[in-house]
This record gives C-alpha cells, sequence and structure tokens, in this order.
C-alpha cells in the first residue's frame, strides 16, 4: 500500500472506531466489502477487505474494523455497495506480451478498430484487464490505446502498443522505422532477434545495437523476440529492456542469470505460444473446454482446424522442434525464477490460434505444471508485470491505483482452476459485462 492509502485507511479506521463519521468516504462512488483481497504485492491475503473507488481510482483499502457493519455503513452513504462476502479479488491480469488485431484480414466482415474492440473486450471478460500488444498495431490501435486509459471506463481492456515490428538490414534502415513508431506514438520499440529455426537471417549486433540506441534517446524501452542464449547475452549487454521470450536452445547458464538478475530486465516466457505452434496437428483437447468455447472467436477454430493445415503441422519439422523447445522453456523457468530472475506474464496471444484471454489461463497452467508457485505466478501478472511495462498505476489494489481487478468464486492461491472461477471483472471501477464465467 502506498503511504497515502496507508494514511488514507489508519485515518478511516480510527474515525469509524471513535464514531466520528462514516467508514465510507463521501467521495466514494462504490464500495466493495467482504471479500478476501490479495493484493498484487505478494503481502499475505487481507480477510473482509473494503475497498473504496471512485473516478475509477482507488480510494482506499482496509480491513473492516472489528465490530463495524459495514453493509449498514454502505447503504446509509450515497455510494453503490457490492458485497463480495465469500469471494476472492485480486488484481486484473497484465499480459506483457499480447497483441491486438494481429489476426484481422480486409476478408472478415468487420472494420479493423471494430476487431481490436472486440478482441480487447474478449480479454477482459477472461480477466485480463492489460495489454502490451508488441507489434503489428494499425493506425486505429493509438486511439483505442488512448481512450482505453481515460478516466471513464473503457468496457475492454487496456492497451499499450509498439506498432511496427523494427527491421532492417542497415542501422539506418532500421534506426528510421524506430523514429516513425516514435512519431506514431508507440509504448513500446519491438524487435525479432531469430532465425526461425535456421530458416531466415537474424538481425545482426550491429543493428539491434543502433535500434536500442536510438529508442533509448528517444525514451522509448525495447522488447526483443529472441530464441538462442547467446543472442539473449548480446541484447541485454546491448541494452534491451525486456526479454519478450524465453529461452528456448539450451538451459541457461550461470552468465545469463547473472545479466538479467544485474540488469533487471524481465523475462517473460509465452510457454502457450509454443504449443500454438504444434498443438493443431490434431484436434486440440481445449476445444472441449466450455471456458474457452463459450466465448471464442469461430472463425479461427475454423481456420486452425481446417483438415489440409492440420496435415501440415504434423509433417512440420518446426512443430516437432518448438515441441521440444517447450520443455526447454518450461526448464529454463524454473531456474530463472528460482534464480531470483523478475518473471514478467506473457502469452504472445493474439496470432491465429492462440486464444485471447484464454491462452492467459494456459499459460497460468503451464507456469504452474514449471513448478511455480500459484503466488509467483500471480505476482508475474500483476504487481511485478506492471513494473515491468513501467505503469504505477495499475496492478496493485491500492490507493491511487485504477480500480482494475476480478472477483473470484475460489481462493487464486489455491491453483489455476481457481482463477478461472471468474464471478465478475472490474475495469475503472465499472463491470464488464459477460464477464461472469463460473459454470
Amino acid at each position: 500500500m502506498t503511504r497515502m492509502g496507508l494514511l488514507t485507511s489508519l485515518t478511516l479506521l480510527a474515525a469509524a472506531g471513535c464514531g466520528e463519521r462514516s467508514l465510507v468516504d463521501p467521495a466514494a462512488e462504490r464500495v466493495f466489502y467482504g471479500a478476501s483481497l490479495w493484493d498484487g504485492s505478494g503481502a499475505p491475503a487481507m480477510e473482509n477487505a473494503v475497498v473504496q473507488v471512485a473516478g475509477g481510482r482507488i480510494l482506499s483499502v482496509m480491513a473492516a474494523p472489528e465490530g463495524v457493519d459495514v453493509a449498514a455503513e454502505v447503504a446509509a452513504s450515497t455510494a453503490e455497495g457490492a458485497d463480495l462476502s465469500g469471494h476472492y479479488l485480486i488484481p486484473g491480469l497484465i499480459n506483457v506480451h499480447g497483441h491486438a488485431g494481429g489476426t484481422w484480414s480486409e476478408a472478415l466482415e468487420v472494420s479493423y478498430p471494430d476487431y481490436v474492440e472486440g478482441e480487447l473486450r474478449r480479454y477482459a471478460r477472461f480477466g485480463v484487464t492489460t495489454v502490451n500488444s508488441l507489434g503489428g498495431d494499425g493506425d486505429a490501435s493509438f486511439r483505442i490505446r488512448n481512450d482505453s486509459w481515460s478516466e471513464s471506463a473503457p468496457g475492454r481492456a487496456r492497451l499499450l502498443v509498439a506498432a511496427a515490428v523494427v527491421v532492417g538490414e542497415s542501422p539506418e534502415e532500421a534506426t528510421a522505422m524506430v523514429e516513425a513508431n516514435a512519431e506514431r506514438g508507440a509504448d513500446w520499440i519491438k524487435i525479432r532477434v531469430d532465425d526461425n529455426l535456421g530458416a531466415t537471417s537474424k538481425m545482426t549486433p550491429e543493428v539491434f545495437g543502433a535500434v536500442i540506441e536510438r529508442a533509448h534517446e528517444l525514451g522509448l524501452p525495447v522488447a526483443a523476440h529472441l530464441f538462442y542464449q547467446d543472442d539473449a547475452k548480446a541484447l541485454l549487454t546491448a541494452g534491451a529492456d525486456l526479454v519478450a521470450h524465453s529461452v528456448r536452445d539450451r538451459e541457461v547458464d550461470s552468465e545469463l542469470i547473472g545479466q538479467l538478475r544485474e540488469t533487471g530486465v524481465c523475462y517473460v516466457p509465452t510457454l502457450s505460444r509454443e504449443v500454438s505452434t504444434f498443438v493443431y496437428g490434431e484436434r486440440p483437447d481445449f476445444f472441449d473446454d466450455t471456458f474457452l468455447m463459450s466465448d471464442v472467436d469461430e472463425t479461427q477454430v475454423l481456420a486452425v482446424s481446417e483438415p489440409g493445415r492440420r496435415e501440415s503441422i504434423r509433417n512440420s519439422r518446426a512443430a516437432r522442434a518448438y515441441r521440444i523447445s517447450l520443455d526447454i522453456a518450461t526448464h529454463n523457468l524454473k531456474r530463472l525464477s528460482e534464480a531470483g530472475v523478475t518473471i514478467a506474464f506473457g502469452t504472445d496471444s493474439g496470432p491465429l490460434g492462440r486464444f485471447q484471454g484464454y491462452f492467459e489461463h494456459m499459460e497460468i497452467g503451464l507456469m504452474r505444471e514449471s513448478g511455480l508457485s500459484m503466488e509467483e505466478i500471480l505476482l508475474s501478472a500483476t504487481g511485478n508485470a506492471a513494473a515491468c511495462i513501467r505503469r504505477d498505476d495499475i496492478g496493485l489494489i491500492e490507493a491511487g491505483r485504477r480500480a482494475d481487478f476480478i472477483v473470484l468464486s475460489q481462493d487464486p492461491l489455491s491453483g489455476p482452476e481457481a482463477v478461472r472461477a471468474i464471478e465478475s471483472v472490474w475495469i475503472g471501477g465499472t463491470r464488464i459485462e459477460d464477464s461472469d464465467k463460473t459454470p
């Protein structure tokens, strides 16, 4: 809790105990009470929490004072009450590496802006309240990005954008793209340093070094797509600000661990991305999961189920290689987490077959299978994620932050299934329509 939030809570607590004033802040528009609150900081859960909200922001957070009838206090105020007794409250999930609008095409009977809006609403219904879209963002995404951070509730996930993925065979060509993205108002610069399992040429150190230097001159952080450990080391040496995928060619060594710890650069596993590269060789089991199929883009389901595409994946050398790389990535995630490297939650969802919202819950399951605790996973998706994308207004349930959170019917620290038990999602203190996903 911030100092402001602590002082506010202590003042209200003392006042309520002395009978001098109502527990409810006169400015409060909505009061959530009765839940067990996990605030995204790693602190122990707060029982019987009271969270007051106004103007899309959190006014105060406190445990209900003993002997105080919070429901009566709320009823006597002008605030709207939300009794969450028996429920759990956590910050909204932050996807540090996703994509919005990546599967849109002119063949669809919907405009690009409407498509992006629809994807962000779906993200939100699954509890993903902020998406850092790392590349391929069209012009409309900037307007949508701006609207998503307004004080009025957007009704969909908040958005950050990286614009076009920076490419170029020379420093001059690549830095010109950096400057163009900066001119458009990008939040991040995204580069790819990967040879696609030997099928293409990688961006050279000379070029990515120039990109990172120019981006930093313009005040923009750089997210690096990569595959190989040696490239990760070179990118960190050059000053990259985010490792946007797992190292997947070998076990990470002490040198890379030391670099990540020394620089504080966040590491984004994107394990579910690896699954998407091979799973559609057959009909995946999750097509029987009502959690997905009740809220899915049917066009994508049909596309990934096309017989010719399935056969191509079954015969693909790359699909077989990525299946192996998933095991390496999973092992490396556990090793890095144990070493104290900051893990940031991300999925690379958005491209075809990486279903927005659902893949985030798949990622939680895969991270748990890797050996991370639920607290470590949720930290990666809340407080740590916010810090990794340089936002101090989301990620925690504390005074001054945006009122973005999820109401669950089960204890989120008990396992991945509990995070699927969504009763409601709130962004800017306003409930997202159709966000109740309880069976």
